[in-house]
């Protein structure tokens, strides 16, 4: 008499691991792009200090001017951190964003912008990400990468 308790086949084992081996190679690239986003958010948290000076002087400015540099903003030069290559300011109160090189899908020195616009209709700051408002220079981090915030 034959032992009733047997194993699985071969074949069922290997069609298991074909099946493992699609959802994973699906699974990977989806999982880095998450992580990728997630520290491109850090950019952008740390862009939120300069956000609030650059409108608060923009407000106060009674020339209606933007800062155009970090020193005019009265934020520090070297705003950076493991992911942050830098966060300057620019002409028009633009703030870039420079990232250091992630994965091989974001290169050494690619960028997020955020431009400023003012709306005197209701005295409001705009900021808009990466152009995604219909305006400002986008930046050059692919937008398939970008956090929910800055996205079109």
């Amino acid at each position: 008499m034959r032992d009733p308790v047997r194993g699985f086949t071969l074949i069922e084992l290997m069609i298991v691991i074909a099946i493992l081996g699609i959802l994973l190679a699906i699974a990977i690239p989806a999982y880095q792009d998450y992580t990728i986003r997630t520290r491109l958010s850090e950019g952008l948290n740390l862009a939120t200090s300069a956000k609030g000076a650059i409108s608060e002087l923009r407000l106060q400015s009674q020339s209606g001017t933007w800062p155009s540099s970090n020193a005019a903003a009265g934020i520090p030069n070297t705003i950076d951190s493991s992911v942050v290559a830098g966060l300057t300011v620019g002409a028009g109160g633009v703030i870039t964003i420079s990232f250091n090189a992630m994965a091989g899908r974001v290169a050494q020195g690619d960028t997020i912008t955020l431009t400023p616009t003012y709306r005197a209709s209701s005295g409001v700051i705009e900021w808009s990400c990466n152009g995604n408002k219909g305006y400002g220079t986008p930046g050059s981090v692919s937008t398939v990468l970008l956090p929910a915030s800055c996205r079109p």
